[in-house]
């Protein structure tokens, strides 16, 4: 009897090939490192396309869909996921793709997408009332466009088999690399969290960042040179996070206006200083207790939470884990 579960991958014009040969990467290496324990493989994966045969991706090389998705059951399929790319735009047009995605979503155990993929499904109807992410430079557009979806600005993916933190049946994820932490989050509910190490191991990844987890560093937060008092305050703040960062003492020391300053973290990064402050703070957080080094307790003095419960409740809030959980799985 075959029990192996079939994960197929849109392929269209102009897709995102990481989008695509990521997540499909990681349940190929499960299979691989299940044979390595002796165990049978686990997955069949599967590239549907308008049509059989090679399609250009965004990159300009070529891939290849095995099969039409209007040739494909959807019964046959345990999971299937839609990639972003230049390319889905027109995808979001094709009123027949988009009424085959509306026929496989309650048959098909698991449909999700990857980056730009979240607008094909939002297009098909199969994101209203969800909340749902997508890559950062995409979100804005996601709201504009379909208002009826719950648009996640900062989170890697919105799969939650248990329900309590995102969804088990219908999932997004942001851009690119976040495919693969949701393929990985994938296996692990399906094979156990020591077979998704393996993978992530082989692949030289982490295991696994928490779909709540920022899609970017607070370090790569842009510079906004044509203001040097605020850049030079964006500099001057992860040198100091034990010291008083509160809205006022920020503001003295650009000798600005406490509102006038908030309202020039606003319009040039989109938070508050507050949050900012502790994005940044979360941030260095991270790194100690990824160095494995210092204590729960330390890292909460040094970083400016003062209290562990202060850190703990930051965590739990942007991270969906606790600290201690964090040291354990990436330290």
């Amino acid at each position: 009897m075959n029990t192996l579960k079939t994960v197929a991958c849109l392929l269209y014009p102009d897709v995102m090939s990481l989008d695509l040969t990521g997540p499909l990467q990681v349940f190929a290496s499960a299979n691989v490192e299940r044979q390595r324990q002796g165990l049978p493989a686990a997955y069949r994966v599967l590239v549907l396309g308008s049509e059989a045969g090679p399609m250009a991706t965004s990159a300009g090389f070529q891939l290849i869909a095995e099969q039409a998705w209007s040739e494909t059951d959807p019964d046959s399929l345990d999971t299937l996921l839609i990639p972003g790319g230049l390319g889905e735009q027109r995808q979001c047009q094709d009123a027949a793709l988009l009424a085959w995605l509306r026929d496989a979503e309650p048959r098909v155990r698991r449909l999700g997408s990857v980056c730009s993929g979240a607008m094909i499904l939002a297009a098909a109807g199969l994101l209203d009332g969800r909340q749902v992410t997508t890559h950062w430079a995409d979100v804005h557009t996601l709201r504009q466009g379909y208002p009826a979806v719950q648009v996640l600005d900062d989170r890697l993916h919105t799969y939650d088999p248990s329900g309590r933190d995102g969804d088990g049946h219908v999932f997004t994820s942001a851009g690119v690399t976040a495919g693969i932490d949701l393929a990985l989050a994938l296996v692990e509910a399906d094979l156990g969290r020591p077979l998704a190490l393996a993978v992530a191991r082989r692949l030289v990844m982490f295991l696994r960042r928490p779909g709540g987890q920022a899609q970017f560093s607070a370090w790569l937060t842009p510079e906004p040179q044509r203001i040097p008092r605020l850049a030079s305050l964006l500099e001057w703040i992860p040198a100091h996070l034990g010291d008083d960062l509160s809205l006022d003492a920020l503001a003295a020391r650009v000798h600005m206006a406490p509102r006038s300053l908030s309202r020039l973290f606003v319009r040039e990064l989109g938070m508050g200083p507050g949050r900012y402050v502790e994005k940044v703070r979360l941030e260095a957080a991270r790194l100690l207790l990824q160095d494995a080094q210092v204590s729960v307790s330390s890292v909460a003095r040094l970083t400016g939470f003062g209290h562990p419960e202060n850190l703990r409740r930051s965590f739990h809030k942007h991270l969906s884990v606790s600290p201690q959980e964090y040291a354990e799985r990436f330290g």
